[in-house]
């Protein structure tokens, strides 16, 4: 097999895991969890992270291995997940990755690593200072001059990524547009089969997340956010960011009731499913399966294990 894995992706709600699991135990293979949110301990019923009946006895990694007070990037991400996936080879097992975070996908397959750059370090502390105090300008102005093509590709309102650009600039010497440069002619970590799922028609997928974020109230959304505030985890946690968490926050904070609570998750869930979509139909080796009304599982196990065949999988 050497290192070909197998990457099951999709928006939001589309059964990612349901299928991984399927080909689990299909291949011999083991999960690996490729989602920003379920990396944390105690989001369980907001990340609808798989639950022990879901895991169905197949062994799944990443998920709840972070402290919710802690902030993961692609890099750590992938850092952490790389030598999972080449244990799982080890084991000549199937390494099948679920998961809707294009961007940390993206950062295993490849598996070169990011920009050098000691990120959140002294240079970042000063970035970060200059920045409160003189706002973005003068930074995208300075960025301009050393890499104008990092420049020209941020957007101005970007912040986040600017600062990243400056600071590996400043450490390495070295843009981040020529280190990416020099990543992507590299060949990649693995050999990625890709299989996506995604609704043919995209009200169905709107009606499916709508029923998802109900369940999850059902199951004590509210709850598990009042929970890991009494852990004492701050309000302005990067896990309390999240679709869910965030909404549900207002709620205890009394500024929004229940309903309204709800009502913005389910848009901001349905924004995110597009989002997603948008980021991984970039990605010409994804062999989509398309939902009618229902998921119907065993359709598409039947057509992942053909593509899966057709890649010298067995």
């Amino acid at each position: 097999m050497g290192r070909k894995i197998v990457c099951v992706v999709g928006p939001t709600a589309c059964g990612k895991t349901a299928l991984a699991v399927a080909l689990a135990k299909r291949y011999g293979g083991e999960v690996v969890s490729a989602d920003s949110m379920q990396i944390y301990k105690g989001l369980t019923i907001g990340t609808a992270a798989p639950t022990e009946a879901e895991m169905d006895g197949i062994p799944h990694h990443m998920v709840a291995v972070a402290d919710p007070g802690e902030q993961w990037s692609a890099a750590r991400y992938a850092q952490a997940a790389i030598p999972v996936i080449d244990g799982i080879l080890a084991r000549e097992k199937l390494p099948i990755l679920a998961g809707g975070t294009g961007l940390w996908l993206d950062a295993v397959v490849r598996g070169h690593g990011f920009a050098p750059g000691a990120a959140g370090g002294e240079v970042r502390r000063q970035l970060q200072s200059r920045l409160d105090g003189e706002g973005i300008g003068p930074l995208l102005a300075e960025l301009r001059q050393a890499d104008p093509d990092a420049a020209e590709r941020l957007h101005p309102s970007d912040e986040k990524r600017i600062l990243r650009a400056l600071e590996v600039y400043l450490e390495t010497g070295k843009t981040i547009t020529a280190h990416n440069e020099e990543t992507r002619a590299l060949p990649p970590r693995y050999d990625a089969v890709w299989i996506g799922l995604q609704f043919a028609d995209r009200e169905d997928m709107k009606a499916l997340i709508d029923r998802r974020v109900d369940a999850m109230v059902e199951r004590g959304l509210l709850e598990e956010v009042r929970a890991l505030l009494g852990r004492g985890l701050p309000r302005d946690a990067t896990c309390m960011q999240a679709i869910g968490y965030k909404e549900f926050l207002g709620v205890l904070e009394g500024r929004r009731t229940e309903a309204e609570a709800i009502a913005e998750v389910k848009l901001r869930s349905r924004q995110y499913a597009k989002r997603q979509l948008t980021w991984l139909r970039r990605n010409p080796a994804i062999h989509w399966i398309y939902w009618e009304k229902k998921r119907d599982f065993a359709k598409a196990l039947r057509i992942s294990t053909e593509i899966l065949s057709a890649a010298g999988v067995s």
